[in-house]
């Protein structure tokens, strides 16, 4: 990730993400370009994707994929993997969304320590999210972060042979779907 060296306001750096092909996270006033991402990436993505759509049917909830931006206050806008929110009050704003329940993220080399870290501490500020998922993409692991009752976290890792399992979702999968079609 790069960060663009000055600070911008949050209405300038949404001006400037409506008319730029490429995607930008901001957070704290910096703005820093959404590096590319690798096949392995997007397979991952894709099957979580197709892990989670059919599982909302019929449920007022909704998924994002890396399009949508998720934002709380001024201080941060981020494009998640994916995300899933089932409250209403995100269905005013076609583009950005504050109320996410569940938010994944593949991770890569040049993000994994900042989504592990810093992006985790600023999701936290979400009210409303209940479970945070982190994917490797080189080998079978799947970190969930989960908020718990008192509200602190817990993390469970899954491994090769688990099921991992998507509490806020109440989903329940084989990690080898998450993984499959992988070269």
């Amino acid at each position: 990730m790069i960060a663009i060296p000055h600070y911008l306001s949050p209405a300038e750096y949404l001006a400037l993400d409506r008319q730029n092909p490429i995607r930008h996270e901001y957070r704290g006033g910096l703005v820093y370009a959404m590096a590319g991402g690798s096949d392995r990436h997007s397979r991952i993505a894709v099957n979580l994707l197709s892990l989670l759509n059919p599982h909302l049917d019929n449920t007022p909830c909704r998924l994002y994929n890396g399009d949508v931006k998720v934002n709380y206050q001024d201080e941060f806008y981020y494009y998640p993997d994916a995300f899933v929110t089932c409250d209403p009050r995100d269905r005013q704003d076609r583009y950005i969304k504050r109320h996410p329940k569940f938010i994944a993220e593949v991770l890569s080399e040049s993000t994994q320590a900042f989504d592990r870290d810093l992006k985790f501490t600023d999701y936290q500020n979400l009210e409303s999210l209940e479970e945070y998922v982190l994917i490797s993409q080189d080998g079978q692991r799947v970190e969930c972060r989960r908020r718990t009752a008192a509200q602190t976290w817990e993390t469970v890792i899954y491994g090769e042979g688990d099921r991992p399992t998507f509490t806020s979702l109440n989903l329940e999968f084989s990690i080898e779907q998450l993984y499959r079609g992988l070269d």
